[in-house]
């Protein structure tokens, strides 16, 4: 694909609309004027010639074809290497090579038709420069919100990020770095995770007095509070500290992801308000099977928990970690389906306005809506209907900027 920067208008003509909430698509083919990286029209078909300047850019959707908003991927890792497994060979790779490898990433990312991620994490805030330099339109990408150094305890899960707190007293002085390089959201290691020695996934790094003292902290800098939470101690913590969102929310126990579950959480969770990003990728297609996978129903067995007790769930990969690609948030909303019992809707749901929501970007994105963001993609087929239609955009729009085949 190639990037077109220029904010002259156009219209997508003849494309089925899904506005990221109906049940369906439009019965019949739609409009959708853009200008100057916004939404300005939406008509029925050919309706807007009037509206749109002479110089605009027509473009004829394919027959069949769907404009639906863009996909936003709630928890990534823009900096991270997928391809490398070792930690160690992770932290070893030059600086200059992950700045460009990050800007690859995120023009692949764009490409796949996500337009918004949430970045969770790195150590040199070198990810809130590629905000950056996206925002000022110098590269392709999506829209990024990031949280920068995540906070955990001296030798805690991703402790060589630089977000180690050294006792009680450093909690502020952890957040406030963060946002004095501009972050827009705090990332807290509540349990440990895979790859640090030290603590395990099970354990609680931080208790509820301790998160809620961080999340107090992160309120007063008017930031948000992401808690990544493995075991259930941690995210019974979280939910008494009330973070805005529970990344993960795994229940991990001796036995596995689940095999820790608290039938009382997920109405705590309600009742706190808490998201949780369940960072559901491709690879766990591998484990859906019900017959031989207790992983597989565990995890649908909280999920469906998660659900019934009304707490909302947004679609999310971990991109990053070993062999979780940036650009594979459509495949992975495939399998999110499955594990969640999601119909088509519901999931593009998730990945559209209700994370759209999640991540306090309602009033910018998420959704087809005059005065919005121009962030869509426009797919061969009703995606509300058959979700793997959205591994093969044949255009996609990022903030008014055009990706065409090339």
């Amino acid at each position: 694909m190639t990037v077109t920067s220029e904010n002259r208008s156009f219209v997508i003509r003849g494309a089925r609309l899904w506005d990221g909430s109906s049940d369906r698509v439009t019965p019949q083919p739609r409009d959708l004027e853009v200008r100057a990286g916004r939404i300005v029209a939406i008509g029925p078909n050919e309706a807007l010639g009037g509206s749109t300047a002479a110089e605009s850019v027509v473009w004829n959707a394919p027959d069949g074809a769907t404009v639906l908003p863009g996909l936003i991927d709630a928890h990534v890792h823009i900096t991270l290497d997928s391809t490398v497994a070792s930690l160690t060979a992770q932290l070893e790779i030059p600086e200059a090579t992950v700045v460009t490898a990050s800007a690859q990433r995120a023009e692949a990312m764009v490409r796949a038709g996500i337009t918004t991620a949430r970045d969770l994490g790195g150590g040199g805030w070198l990810e809130v420069e590629l905000r950056d330099r996206i925002d000022a339109g110098e590269l392709a990408g999506p829209r990024l919100l990031c949280a920068g150094q995540p906070l955990t305890p001296s030798g805690g899960h991703c402790h060589f990020w630089g977000g180690e707190i050294d006792g009680p007293d450093q909690m502020r002085s952890i957040v406030d770095r963060q946002v004095e390089h501009r972050v827009d959201w705090i990332k807290v290691m509540a349990t440990g995770g895979v790859n640090t020695k030290g603590y395990s996934i099970r354990e609680a790094q931080f208790d509820a007095a301790e998160l809620s003292a961080i999340r107090a902290y992160a309120d007063a800098a008017g930031r948000p509070v992401a808690a990544h939470c493995h075991g259930t101690a941690g995210i019974r913590n979280a939910v008494e500290a009330r973070v805005a969102s529970i990344e993960h929310c795994s229940f991990a126990g001796e036995k596995g992801f689940g095999s820790d579950f608290d039938a009382s959480l997920p109405a705590a969770m309600q009742r706190a308000g808490c998201w949780v990003s369940p960072t559901i990728n491709a690879g766990w297609q591998r484990f859906a099977d019900p017959h031989d996978s207790r992983f597989y129903r565990d995890v649908r067995h909280y999920l469906a928990a998660l659900r019934e007790a009304g707490v909302p769930l947004v679609a999310s990969t971990d991109a990053g970690i070993p062999n979780v690609g940036h650009a594979d948030l459509a495949r992975a909303l495939v399998v999110f389906a499955h594990y969640a019992e999601f119909s088509p809707v519901e999931v593009l749901r998730s990945a559209t306005s209700e994370s759209a929501r999640a991540l306090g970007l309602e009033g910018e994105t998420g959704a087809l809506r005059v005065g919005l963001a121009a962030d869509l993609l426009v797919v061969p087929g009703d995606p509300t209907v058959d979700l793997a239609c959205l591994a093969r955009p044949t255009l996609v729009v990022a903030r008014g900027r055009r990706f065409h085949p090339q």
